[in-house]
């Protein structure tokens, strides 16, 4: 009997990195788990084998989730696919680097719409159905970024900096329905993104991390599972697995 059995979890941006992870725990604990992918539809058909093979049920959806109709029709297919929504990990992100003097209108807005937008899509669509269950968590995949900001990244330190204050409103509107919202704020993980630095990058990175690496992905899923499995009394909280490298 796995921790999860009955359940059903809806990670968004699940193909790859911290969101393959993420879905990749909750499954191998027992939770259904709806995959929702953009482009990557060959990444996402092989987690849904792999939370298959560890005896879930998974199936993967494909939605853009900067876009609120798509976002309706993901929880839509949730429900019918299982019959009710759980858990929504609101994963997905993107990041469009450059200075605000070299920024264009077009990479602010697409880092907002998809890291910021996307979580009220997604969450305003699952939560009358959380409501009538009387019964739900909801992560928020913010970031360290959005906590202490960024040379050239102000488009995703605002969009994660802006689902903390959305993740702390969200726990005080829904506390009284038994659901949750928490917000992850993970460091430097190795993610495709942080891998494709240089190593004179990275090195630098280390070097201000005072448990000396990068994080691991399957070790924020583990953090968000514990959120899902024992963190009945934990809600509208920044939770920080970054290796030390931002205390407050």
């Amino acid at each position: 009997m796995g921790q999860l059995d009955g359940q059903v979890a809806v990670v968004t941006g699940a193909s790859r990195g911290i969101g393959r992870a993420v879905a990749k725990e909750l499954g191998e604990h027992g939770a259904s788990v709806v995959v929702n992918y953009n482009q990557s539809a060959n990444d996402a058909d092989s987690l849904v084998k792999e939370i298959e093979a560890a005896g879930s049920k998974a199936v993967a959806v494909q939605a853009s989730v900067d876009k609120a109709d798509e976002c309706q029709n993901l929880i839509q297919k949730a429900i019918d696919e299982f019959g009710k929504i759980d858990i929504l990990v609101n994963n997905a992100g993107v990041n469009r680097d450059k200075t605000l003097r070299r920024m264009s209108p077009e990479e602010w807005d697409e880092v907002i719409a998809t890291d910021l937008n996307s979580a009220f899509y997604c969450s305003s669509a699952a939560i009358p159905h959380m409501v009538e269950a009387n019964y739900g968590r909801i992560i928020n995949m913010s970031s360290i970024i959005g906590q202490m900001g960024n040379i050239g990244q102000a488009n995703y330190a605002a969009a994660k900096a802006g689902l903390i204050a959305f993740t702390k409103s969200a726990a005080q509107e829904l506390a009284r329905f038994n659901i949750t919202v928490n917000a992850m704020c993970p460091g430097f993980v190795e993610t495709d993104m942080v891998l494709a630095l240089s190593d004179e990058v990275k090195e630098a990175l280390i070097a201000k991390i005072p448990l000396g690496r990068f994080g691991k992905p399957e070790e924020v899923a583990t953090f968000c599972r514990y959120l899902v499995t024992e963190g009945d009394w934990i809600t509208g909280q920044q939770l920080n697995p970054n290796g030390g490298m931002y205390m407050y």
